[in-house]
């Protein structure tokens, strides 16, 4: 049977909680947002680079050569911190030089018409597809892919791939961030040696 007098109790230190829970207190202030504070805080303390953190897709990938001196009385064709101009890369092709090749891209079930002024990664972006990528300067495979015709480099020319040796560009590898068509192929792409 329940005992009135222990059941009593209980419902009035129940309703004794409840009304302290709401009775009206001191209210603790809320405290200020510093979010953004701290945010800039802290990108004033990390130097600034031109290589993106990697798989950081956020990124838009690496940085570029600094800019040609436009006029002026210096010679054309200096940089403004005194260095020369650079090579011509695969990518400064004439708008009237420019060619189109079909490439097959085996993974994503397409075939799409590149053209040879632009690295297989930026125009594979273009056309919608999410692929792979970090450093956008061939420094690293996350781009990586394999030409499954051949030699990369009888279908592609690099801008400066650093990371792939002679027997990886036979057995087909290639890094899509700078590598420029410049035949028709077929690549499977997320394929690294």
């Amino acid at each position: 049977m329940v005992d009135v007098f222990a059941f009593s109790i209980g419902a009035f230190l129940t309703l004794v909680v409840v009304a302290l829970h709401f009775a009206k207190g001191t209210e603790r202030p809320a405290a200020d947002d510093i979010v953004e504070e701290v945010l800039e805080r802290r990108a004033a303390t990390v130097p600034e680079t031109d290589f993106p953190e990697p798989m950081n897709r956020a990124i838009g990938g690496g940085g570029g050569a600094a800019a040609a001196v436009a006029g002026g009385g210096e010679a054309e064709g200096e940089l403004e911190e005194g260095g020369t101009e650079e090579a011509a890369g695969p990518g400064d092709i004439p708008e009237d030089e420019i060619e189109y090749y079909e490439v097959e891209f085996v993974k994503e079930g397409e075939t799409i018409e590149l053209a040879n002024n632009e690295p297989i990664l930026d125009q594979g972006e273009d056309h919608g597809w999410d692929l792979p990528y970090a450093c956008r300067q061939g420094q690293c495979v996350s781009c990586g892919a394999r030409i499954t015709d051949g030699p990369s480099e009888d279908y592609v020319v690099h801008d400066n791939q650093q990371m792939l040796d002679d027997n990886e560009l036979e057995e087909g590898y290639t890094l899509t961030c700078v590598a420029y068509p410049r035949g028709e192929f077929s690549i499977e792409t997320n394929e690294t040696p």
